[in-house]
């Protein structure tokens, strides 16, 4: 199942405007031609930006039965060459002017301002018959863990995505996420197999050259992470006149409460759906979405299962839970379930691990319309003083106070990070609310944070 397969027949539509129009007819072509000098079945990295040659260079592979592993095209020199030694690439797809690869590796193609370089170490790939993309975990760090995908993983997915967002040919969303991430990527494959025209830019939306490319363009769509949505509202995202944007996604984490019904108000008013989802690389993208008339009344929701999928909890002897407000781990089933992970070279040769089943790791309930929320994840649990305290539960309390922090830390040593002066403050919300005493609460310059906007717990300061 290769829907990339059958992009000719969107002929003369546009498929891309990345600084001018690119039909479909013509992506194809240069697709073809990028993928035609890999030749046989293996494995290629990408250097991936948002812009034309990344794009192409995807869909060139995806077509031509190459398996992409879509990388930052930022990704430090060192962290490159470990991935390189232990996957072994035939080839990299990435800007030409990437000096090191330019004194280390033959150029084969251009095209714009990519180059296809030879790896001199490349190798004869076994790869398994099903395997089409490898892709990071979005809390990867330098981790040589991918998410092995299918191509039924990736266009069942697509698919079902198309279906609860109604996504038509007319539509024109903006790239605001990087197209290496599992969500930024959902919105390219879902939009091309329904022939819709994906503007591309690499400007953030801080910039105004972004807001300029989106109104020039008529932008119909774009989808953000919370941090995007901090930004939106941090820009008066109400006061901009952008009348040809009909929707807006979010997912990537689960959205500030108050900030999501801020949002919810404001695009009802401005006649832009609004819809919240709910994902994970391991299961393609997207496994539930919360409709955008129910924003309000099912504030906080992550919504329900996608089209083909299924969401249930399980409690911790395993067991189904049947009632609704129990907490359970979340588990989803469906054929955008990944084939499981790969950590070195002889992975890339396994069959499907996971058979359609996926152990979320995030602990939810379900209210008593069958909708689902997140309470937290079951690796954020500590223990203090002998109770089971929820390191998500807590931030979500302190957001509610006023506060912006993130919480880590060990059993009986819980850490609160902030980025102003007011330890004393939410040490005595937490005594009052939590009541627990003993929190180390810590100033910070700023959060760390992925590529993604999400926050990196692992890089968090543990003594000051």
């Amino acid at each position: 199942m290769n829907r990339f397969k059958n992009l000719e027949e969107f002929g003369t539509r546009t498929a891309v405007y990345a600084e001018r129009e690119y039909s479909y007819a013509e992506m194809v072509e240069v697709a073809d031609e990028i993928c035609s000098h890999v030749g046989e079945r293996t494995l290629v990295f990408c250097l991936s930006s948002n812009n034309k040659e990344s794009l192409f260079g995807y869909v060139g592979f995806m077509r031509g039965h190459v398996v992409p592993v879509l990388l930052d095209a930022s990704i430090p020199v060192e962290r490159l060459q470990k991935l390189i030694e232990l996957y072994k690439p035939s080839y990299i797809w990435a800007s030409s002017a990437n000096q090191d690869l330019q004194n280390t590796m033959e150029q084969s193609f251009v095209f714009g301002d990519y180059s296809l370089f030879k790896c001199p170490t490349a190798i004869q790939h076994d790869l398994a018959e099903d395997l089409a993309l490898l892709l990071t975990t979005s809390g990867s760090t330098g981790s040589p863990k991918f998410v092995r995908l299918s191509y039924e993983n990736i266009f069942k997915n697509a698919e079902s995505i198309v279906k609860y967002l109604d996504i038509k040919a007319d539509d024109k969303p903006i790239t605001t996420l990087p197209m290496n991430y599992s969500y930024g990527l959902s919105i390219i494959n879902s939009h091309f197999i329904s022939g819709a025209t994906i503007i591309v830019t690499d400007a953030s939306i801080m910039k105004k050259e972004f807001w300029d490319v989106c109104k020039e363009q008529r932008a119909t769509t774009f989808g953000g992470v919370p941090f995007v949505y901090e930004m939106l509202d941090r820009l008066k995202f109400e006061e901009m006149e952008l009348p040809s944007l009909k929707k807006l996604t979010q997912a990537g984490g689960k959205l500030n409460p108050e900030l999501s019904a801020k949002f919810a108000n404001m695009c009802s008013q401005k006649g832009i759906q609004f819809l919240t989802m709910y994902g994970q690389t391991e299961a393609t993208a997207r496994m539930s979405y919360l409709p955008a008339e129910k924003n309000l009344d099912k504030a906080g929701s992550i919504g329900i299962a996608i089209p083909g999928g299924e969401l249930m909890l399980q409690d911790d002897t395993g067991n189904n839970i049947t009632v609704p407000h129990e907490i359970g781990e979340l588990i989803y089933k469906g054929p955008n379930v990944s084939l499981g992970y790969a950590e070195s070279l002889v992975d890339l040769t396994k069959k499907d691990d996971n058979n359609g089943l996926l152990h979320t790791g995030d602990l939810a309930y379900f209210d008593e319309d069958g909708y689902f929320y997140i309470t937290g994840r079951i690796k954020r649990i500590i223990k203090v003083a002998g109770s089971r305290i929820s390191l998500d539960e807590v931030e979500e309390l302190l957001t509610e106070h006023g506060h912006d922090c993130v919480c880590a830390g060990t059993d009986d040593q819980m850490i609160v990070y902030t980025l102003k002066e007011a330890q004393l403050q939410i040490k005595k919300i937490i005594k009052e609310k939590l009541n627990l005493r003993g929190v180390k609460v810590i100033r910070i310059e700023e959060f760390p944070r992925n590529p993604f906007g999400k926050i990196l717990y692992s890089e968090l300061p543990i003594d000051r």
